[in-house]
């Protein structure tokens, strides 16, 4: 028989009989045993007044992504001359950009609205495995959009041999599963690690170094492991996207005519836009030996990776891209 103590939080921990049979996380506590049911997602320090600001900034900034995006899709998909190796990656960006978006805001917005902050344990594990798996397919498919307009630019003569629909499907397919493989190992090991004490999260979401903050056990190992892996993908993509930016750089500055050179950067320019932001970004966030030390820093950059760079992705590509343009006048005019 379950009965509710109330400690620091009204959302503390359940207490189950010692000889009941209890899932998750656990602790013994004299003939009782402390079972994590749910945390609470203490998010920034804003009064009431501000939160509900908060919430009126972040409803339509979460629409407008959603709306974005899918008039991103739909432009491509309703237009053949779209139907290009670049068009099918952004395609697949905006699905990644409303999926990541949709993983954090929808849970923000509701905490928000109804001041109950609190999250599920088995919610709080399934947010952070997506959020950083999600993260992982944006750092890949943006390396891979990269080597798509290195090939464009620094070869175009052999462009559709090298850009063939199956090496398009192969490369997307990767992205989407190395970056969900790559994050399920930790996160099974977060899964299974004692929770005791404070159940309060310091973010807006369930983030790893956070949660693995109130963990009752060493977590360097687990920690180490994030580290590793997060560097070895990010620094491996930032090389390989530098690389071929360098070389995509030199192409564009040796075309003779101007109009040749504004033409290629235009292509690439807005791609550049977005690897350089969310490089940054990203780089702020993962890249930290000891992240426990550096969680009020992290939620800045947390909030502007979830919830600014999907919302500014379909914008930036539009606004720099003449033949999205071009199809979205003829639409209007057809209206």
């Amino acid at each position: 028989m379950a009965m509710r103590v109330t400690c620091d939080h009204p959302h503390y921990y359940t207490l189950t009989s010692a000889m009941t049979l209890s899932a998750g996380p656990t602790r013994p506590v004299g003939n009782w045993t402390a079972v994590v049911t749910e945390f609470v997602l203490l998010g920034f320090s804003l009064s009431r007044e501000a939160e509900l600001l908060f919430l009126v900034l972040l409803l339509p900034t979460f629409l407008l992504t959603l709306l974005g995006n899918l008039l991103f899709i739909s432009t491509v998909l309703s237009c053949s001359r779209l139907h290009t190796p670049m068009y099918f990656f952004l395609c697949n960006l905006s699905i990644l950009d409303i999926v990541f978006t949709s993983v954090i805001s929808p849970k923000v917005l509701a905490n928000l609205g109804s001041g109950d902050k609190t999250i599920s344990f088995a919610g709080c594990i399934i947010q952070c495995y997506f959020y950083f798996s999600l993260g992982t397919v944006e750092f890949l498919l943006l390396t891979v959009m990269s080597y798509d307009r290195y090939a464009a630019i620094c070869s175009p003569l052999r462009y559709t041999a090298i850009m063939r629909p199956p090496v398009c499907i192969e490369t997307v397919v990767f992205s989407w599963v190395g970056g969900f493989l790559s994050v399920l190992f930790p996160t099974i090991l977060i899964s299974q690690l004692p929770f005791c004490g404070s159940n309060i999260i310091n973010h807006f979401f369930c983030d790893g170094g956070p949660l693995l903050a109130l963990a009752c056990a060493d977590t360097t190992a687990i920690e180490l492991m994030d580290f590793m892996l997060s560097s070895m993908v990010i620094l491996c993509c930032v090389v390989l996207t530098a690389y071929s930016s360098m070389y995509i750089i030199l192409t564009i500055v040796r075309i003779p005519s101007a109009s040749g050179r504004k033409k290629a950067f235009n292509t690439c320019a807005s791609h550049l836009t977005i690897v350089i932001i969310s490089s940054g970004i990203t780089v702020c966030i993962f890249v930290t030996p000891s992240q426990k030390e550096y969680l009020e820093i992290n939620k800045i950059p947390s909030a502007l990776s979830s919830v600014m760079t999907p919302f500014l992705n379909p914008f930036i590509y539009t606004l720099r891209n003449d033949a999205v343009q071009g199809v979205l006048r003829d639409m209007c005019i057809r209206v």
